[in-house]
């Protein structure tokens, strides 16, 4: 007689391993107990149906149609590449239009089950957060990938009748796992968008970070089909699953019945959450209402974040050395000429041109800031879009065209002290400065992946935002204050003492 499996049972299993095997066996038995529910419904909604009905069947029909058209009229100026690379994005794109109506049924899932009042009965189930969003998640990939499959079959059926057309097995692996991970990427992602909004309307209009990001996504992929590279298909499919599995942990850590039936509209008040963030940014974060002197709040407000740091600072101290390698990788590759390089009397040419970029005197010294303050708040606001890594990779560009420069200066024959007396003096400063502020925005950036436990996203967010603006009034901007007077006012005397010693 088989036993009932129970939070008990599995408990007292020894082995953590068979325990976290009956675990997962039971949570996902209590889950496809709202799948069942979703599928069931959805198979009855005609108008879901025919729409999947359409792009399962028809469509496939249309492209293969298409696609032997244009495979005989390219031939025809002997051009039959352009078939053959076409009929690979067709069934990309096959695969894809079925998967699309699950960022629908996802958005549905929550929003439109809370307009009509069916979202209350569901959240009062004994299930747990976690088997209510494995269930959803679920029923909104499943038949989608089903029809998906169905239509990829259909379209590869039709192309070989027509053009003998027969994919590489390996092609098919790609093209199924990229449908399957776009489709439950773009779950993932409307979970969380449908279980923070509170109606359709709101979700759908949020929908548009998916969709953009997606849209984006399918180019890049016709683009690598089109020049057959396809093996770099499984980078871009390793990024999507980094990605989806980031929006996954995301949704199972902001997805909460209380708050669900607790939020019944959807408010923005700008000066409300101004007043909030300049409470926190001056206050205790703990506890806005608690005010200290300056000293204190520097100390444990700003210099206590740094140790705080070290993870993402050392994601961005190894990313700007794999740049500088890369630059010097590309220097080898794509030498400049020497007689595009005037190495003749720059010393008397080097103050004139200081001048002329801008870098004499107090104005030089704001310009630098300025400079290297922009760069940071763009590197951060494609952070707080890109989880991060856009932080990263701005981080990383100027260290790709360093590491360019002294490669070719090697090459050149130019002695290379003169590069370094150009650049050390002011980075000691300025280095640690980006890092700081780097690792500050990647965590403003990833903070919506796991808030903490007793905050939502936005109010995880918001603090993640205070720490951020305390650490870069406070810290990085006297930083780069410093180091953008010793650029300006003693790293040119001492290029030019270390040219004078040559």
């Amino acid at each position: 007689m088989q036993t009932m499996l129970t939070p008990t049972s599995i408990e007292e299993t020894r082995s953590p391993f068979v325990r976290w095997l009956l675990l997962t066996r039971w949570n996902l038995a209590r889950a496809l107990i709202i799948t069942r529910r979703e599928v069931t419904d959805m198979l009855r909604d005609w108008r879901i149906l025919a729409p999947i009905f359409i792009l399962t069947v028809v469509f496939p029909f249309i492209a293969n149609w298409g696609a032997g058209r244009i495979v005989n009229y390219v031939e025809q100026f002997e051009a039959a590449i352009i078939g053959e690379r076409l009929i690979p994005f067709l069934l990309l794109v096959v695969g894809f239009f079925p998967i699309s109506f699950s960022l629908i049924i996802a958005l549905e899932s929550f929003a439109g089950e809370k307009e009509r009042r069916s979202l209350e009965p569901l959240l009062d189930t004994p299930l747990t957060d976690l088997q209510l969003y494995i269930g959803k998640i679920l029923a909104s990939v499943v038949p989608p990938l089903a029809a998906s499959a169905l239509g990829i079959t259909v379209y590869l059926v039709g192309v070989f009748i027509s053009v003998d057309y027969r994919p590489p097995l390996i092609l098919l692996v790609q093209v199924f796992s990229l449908t399957a991970m776009q489709a439950i990427l773009m779950v993932a992602g409307a979970v969380v968008v449908s279980s923070q909004a509170t109606s359709v309307r709101a979700a759908n209009l949020l929908a548009s970070f998916i969709i953009i990001p997606v849209a984006f996504l399918i180019q890049l992929e016709a683009f690598i089909m089109f020049l057959a590279a396809y093996s770099v298909l499984w980078w871009v499919l390793l990024g999507i699953v980094v990605i989806t599995v980031v929006l996954l942990r995301m949704g199972v850590r902001s997805f909460n019945r209380e708050e669900l039936l607790g939020r019944d509209i959807d408010e923005l008040d700008l000066y409300k959450g101004m007043r909030r963030l300049g409470a926190m940014i001056v206050a205790k974060r703990d506890d806005p209402a608690q005010r200290r002197s300056p000293w204190a709040w520097y100390r444990d407000e700003v210099l206590a974040q740094v140790p705080r740091l070290w993870m993402p600072a050392l994601l961005t101290l190894v990313s700007m050395g794999i740049s500088l390698v890369v630059g010097i990788q590309y220097a080898e590759q794509f030498p400049i000429p020497e007689e595009m390089v005037a190495v003749e009397d720059w010393e008397e040419q080097f103050p004139t041109l200081l001048g002329e970029a801008g870098l004499t005197g107090v104005g030089g010294v704001v310009r630098v800031v300025f400079q290297n303050a922009r760069a940071i708040l763009i590197g951060g606001g494609l952070g707080m879009f890109t989880l991060g890594i856009g932080m990263v990779l701005v981080a990383m560009l100027p260290f790709g065209i360093i590491g360019f420069v002294f490669a070719q200066v090697s090459t050149l024959g130019i002695d290379p002290s003169l590069l370094y007396a150009a650049l050390i003096p002011h980075s000691i400063i300025e280095i640690p400065a980006i890092l700081l502020a780097s690792a500050a925005f990647i965590r403003l950036g990833a903070s919506v992946i796991a808030p903490p436990p007793d905050k939502t996203i936005g109010q995880g967010w918001m603090v993640a935002l205070a720490d951020t603006i305390r650490l870069s009034v406070g810290l990085v901007l006297p930083l780069f204050i410093i180091a953008a007077v010793i650029e300006v006012f003693i790293t040119p005397q001492i290029v030019l003492s270390q040219a004078a010693g040559l």
